[in-house]
């Protein structure tokens, strides 16, 4: 039961990478906050993973927006009192040529995997700090910030996420003294539904 007790936030979690992240969380003895932007779908996940309603929670929206995290954290704190850990995972994938990226395709990159992730660790360290205890905050990168692939074109998801390990390097420095933990996982090919999808905001 390694967290026991702890609270965790986990965007993009109604499906993938989320969703099992919530799934073993919960095995091992926390509650969860779930984000996404289908609310049905994210209650249909909840049940799921804990039919009880008592260790497991949603609050749906837009991550892109950052009043959503403000909104997000709000919830953790009023189910479970505060936060231990932001699992920041919502994103998308769509691999499109350099040429033929608009700005209304290049801005919802942005938007969800970068200005997301930004505002929801800023929404979460503030808790996290208020409360004295400190926390985790992981975010999901992506190899294709690390590593150019050819067979899939995607300048404006690696660029995303390019800053979003940037953003990890800088937070893990400035959080360090609040007692917070910033790290990132680069994941390669895995098979979700967000995989070959260009709108669904979930890993």
């Amino acid at each position: 039961m390694r967290f026991k007790d702890k609270i965790a936030i986990v965007t993009g979690g109604a499906s993938g990478i989320g969703k099992e992240v919530a799934v073993r969380f919960v095995a091992e003895g926390g509650s969860v906050v779930i984000n996404g932007r289908n609310l049905g779908k994210a209650e249909a996940v909840a049940r799921e993973i804990d039919p009880t309603g008592k260790r497991v929670v949603v609050h749906a929206g837009d991550i892109a927006l950052p009043a959503t995290s403000d909104a997000v954290v709000k919830t953790a704190i009023g189910q479970f009192g505060r936060v231990d850990v932001l699992f920041n995972n919502a994103g998308i994938f769509a691999p499109k040529p350099f040429l033929e990226i608009n700005e209304v395709e290049y801005d919802r990159f942005l938007d969800i995997i970068l200005k997301g992730k930004f505002f929801a660790a800023q929404a979460a360290a503030k808790a996290m700090k208020a409360s004295g205890r400190g926390g985790a905050i992981v975010q999901t990168g992506s190899m294709w910030a690390l590593q150019a692939i050819g067979a899939t074109p995607s300048a404006a998801y690696s660029a995303a996420n390019a800053g979003v390990h940037a953003l990890v390097k800088n937070l893990a420095i400035e959080l360090a003294a609040d007692k917070i933990r910033v790290n990132a996982i680069a994941p390669a090919v895995i098979e979700t539904p967000v995989y070959g999808t260009s709108s669904r905001p979930s890993r």
